[in-house]
């Protein structure tokens, strides 16, 4: 009896226990099952979000080529402005300070507002646009600028890089540069003399060619339409000949008919290490084209620059160094003789000839404490050739010497405070002298390169 009902109890126990343990098994797998179905969608909602990506973000911003990610996308802002006083008023000011970005106004200066996209096409191609934007000095308008829009090739082979779009020209050292590359405030005076206030650039074409040398070398060859208001020394526009005629010289207008209507450019860049903390890089630069002075008017600049940079091993953030950094450069602008009979009280007649106008910057800068760098710069334009009116009262042909000592501080490599003085001397100033005190100030937002020195 006590045997059976042991037997009893243990089948009992044998069945709750089966009961039980299959009771838990089910919850658990419940619960799998439950979790397994949140993960999918998990999963289903994370592909609907990304799917919506490559319209806003994803697209813009890169894409996949082959095994590699594709950056497409880089957006930064840079911003110019200055502050300052000058002993002349701020009309003449715009001849003085002649370059569009330079500091021109006693007050503020909002020199130059840049907005930069730049990135990978694909494999085989890297694009860049600059906008720029910045305030009228006298009428405070907001003026809006296309300053470069162009491709760059990255494979082609022997050496060789072409550029296609609107571009600056690659003459000498200062013209291809955007103003926040500029180490002082203000364009240098020839530059501003023969390439106009907003440097000289156009559609076209540039091919570049990485010589197989020993040392570094590079030649580049450019083809760009000669007309514009940034081509003042080429074909221009009237519009340009209104504010800044060649010579006082009226404006002819000229179309494209041939090849020989364009602006022909041919540059060579060779640099060495003399020792291990010093480099020097020599340039040699050539430009051909018409001008807007008639059928057989045409242009010819051509220059040299030199730039030598000492900078020791032991630097720290790349302080301290002294760099060196000189342009000369001449222009041999042709006029066309022009007859203007249409009004007998008021002919005009004039014989052709050639208006020849050359210059030269140099200028020291050392850096002699991280941020902090101190520097020297001098101008000198002149010419020959008489300007209709006499070349003495030409603002953009007359003597002119300028001296610029300057200070310059970079708190980080996106920020820079400038400080800066410039005594001018020029014939065409009633009292043939100037001063002006310059206070810049720089920012930059975005995926923008940092100064380099």
């Amino acid at each position: 009896m006590k045997t059976r009902c042991l037997l009893v109890l243990l089948f009992s126990a044998t069945l709750v226990s089966s009961s039980f343990g299959e009771d838990v098994e089910s919850r658990l797998k419940a619960l799998e099952d439950r979790s397994a179905e949140q993960e999918k969608n998990l999963q289903e909602q994370k592909k609907a979000m990304e799917s919506l990506l490559p319209a806003t973000r994803t697209d813009l911003l890169s894409r996949q080529a082959g095994g590699g990610r594709l950056r497409l996308l880089d957006l930064s802002l840079d911003a110019l402005v200055a502050a300052g006083i000058s002993t002349e008023d701020d009309e003449s000011l715009q001849t003085l300070q002649g370059g569009g970005h330079d500091p021109r106004k006693r007050g503020f200066t909002v020199q130059n507002i840049e907005l930069s996209m730049t990135g990978a096409v694909d494999p085989y191609l890297t694009g860049e646009a600059h906008l720029v934007f910045f305030l009228d000095p006298l009428s405070g308008e907001t003026e809006v600028e296309l300053e470069e829009a162009f491709l760059t090739t990255t494979s082609l082979p022997y050496g060789l890089q072409l550029e296609a779009g609107h571009f600056f020209t690659e003459f000498g050292r200062l013209n291809p540069r955007h103003p926040h590359q500029w180490h002082w405030q203000d364009q240098a005076v020839i530059n501003t003399r023969l390439f106009g206030p907003d440097g000289m650039r156009g559609p076209g074409f540039r091919l570049g060619w990485l010589m197989p040398l020993p040392w570094f070398s590079e030649l580049h060859v450019g083809v760009q339409n000669a007309n514009g208001e940034t081509m003042a020394s080429f074909l221009a526009g009237e519009e340009f000949f209104e504010e800044r005629p060649i010579g006082n010289r009226p404006f002819v207008h000229r179309g494209v008919k041939d090849l020989k209507d364009l602006v022909y450019l041919v540059r060579l860049d060779s640099s060495w290490d003399v020792t291990d903390v010093l480099t020097a890089k020599l340039g040699l630069s050539g430009l051909y084209g018409p001008n807007a002075t008639g059928p057989n008017g045409e242009t010819f600049i051509y220059g040299a620059d030199l730039v030598v940079k000492w900078r020791p091993g032991t630097s720290q953030r790349g302080w301290p160094f002294l760099l060196w950094e000189s342009e000369i450069m001449k222009r041999d602008y042709r006029a066309a003789a022009f007859l203007d009979d249409s009004d007998p009280a008021d002919v005009v007649d004039l014989a052709a000839t050639t208006l020849r106008d050359w210059g030269v910057y140099t200028q020291v800068l050392y850096g002699f404490h991280p941020g902090w760098a101190a520097g020297l710069r001098y101008d000198y334009a002149t010419g020959s050739g008489e300007s209709v009116g006499g070349r003495p009262a030409d603002p953009f042909r007359d003597d002119r010497h300028r001296i610029s000592p300057l200070v310059s501080w970079q708190p980080s490599e996106f920020s820079r405070l400038r400080l800066q003085y410039n005594y001018d001397r020029a014939d065409h100033l009633p009292d043939k002298e100037a001063h002006s005190l310059w206070l810049g100030a720089e920012i930059m937002y975005g995926a923008h390169p940092a100064h380099t020195y």
